[in-house]
């Protein structure tokens, strides 16, 4: 039987740590939505979506709302309490599951598009990440967005400064997109387009990869 390796970002998260990560500073969260409805212009309404990790539900319930048929997934059942929740409150009914990446429990090809939003930077080694996009290209009928860190940023740049300086070590990992490429061309999907809100500041990206047909 395979091992599977615990690593921070699969296992923090309790119900205190959901809790405080659960809301995020409304302008990070009007300007990661805004982002993710870029790449959405690409995804047709029609689509069968699958949020995972779903953490508390911000991407859910931001799909849901806009007719999107959206399920969602999470390792943490903390995380999916509140993720019920959020989309009661807004009236929303999205089917939600514990699922682990790297492991999952869908059938081939069960959604059209699948959205892996703010997980990639919490793998620590390739084989993981490799992992874990085997999963997502499987259970995939055609889509997978993911988001990545890019080492290329003036935010990584100063992680890496403060490392040097003698600082505590981020957990977030970065990944150069042409790594990231790699591991979807080994499942036979291509790169769309990549998407950053300002690829020179901020670390985070979006990337469509699509099924070559």
């Amino acid at each position: 039987m395979q091992t599977v390796i615990d690593y921070r970002g699969k296992t923090k998260y309790d119900v205190s740590t959901a809790l405080a990560y659960k809301d995020r500073p409304a302008r990070q969260q009007f300007a990661e939505m805004a982002l993710l409805d870029q790449v959405f212009t690409l995804v047709a309404k029609s689509r069968r979506v699958l949020d995972l990790p779903c953490g508390g539900g911000r991407v859910s319930v931001h799909l849901a709302r806009q007719g999107y048929q959206v399920s969602g997934a999470d390792h943490s059942v903390a995380m999916l309490q509140i993720a019920r929740q959020g989309l009661a409150d807004n009236g929303l009914d999205c089917r939600l599951e514990e699922q682990d990446i790297e492991q999952l429990t869908y059938a081939d090809g069960q959604f059209d598009t699948i959205v892996c939003f703010r997980l990639f930077h919490h793998f620590p080694t390739p084989s993981i990440r490799q992992k874990a996009v085997s999963e997502l290209c499987r259970v995939a009928g055609s889509q997978v967005v993911l988001s990545y860190s890019s080492p290329f940023s003036a935010s990584s740049f100063a992680r890496r400064l403060r490392v040097l300086c003698g600082g505590r070590r981020s957990q977030k990992f970065t990944t150069p997109l042409g790594e990231v490429e790699t591991y979807f061309r080994t499942q036979g999907f291509r790169l769309v387009k990549d998407f950053a809100r300002s690829p020179f500041f901020h670390t985070l990206h979006l990337a469509l990869f699509e099924r070559v047909q």
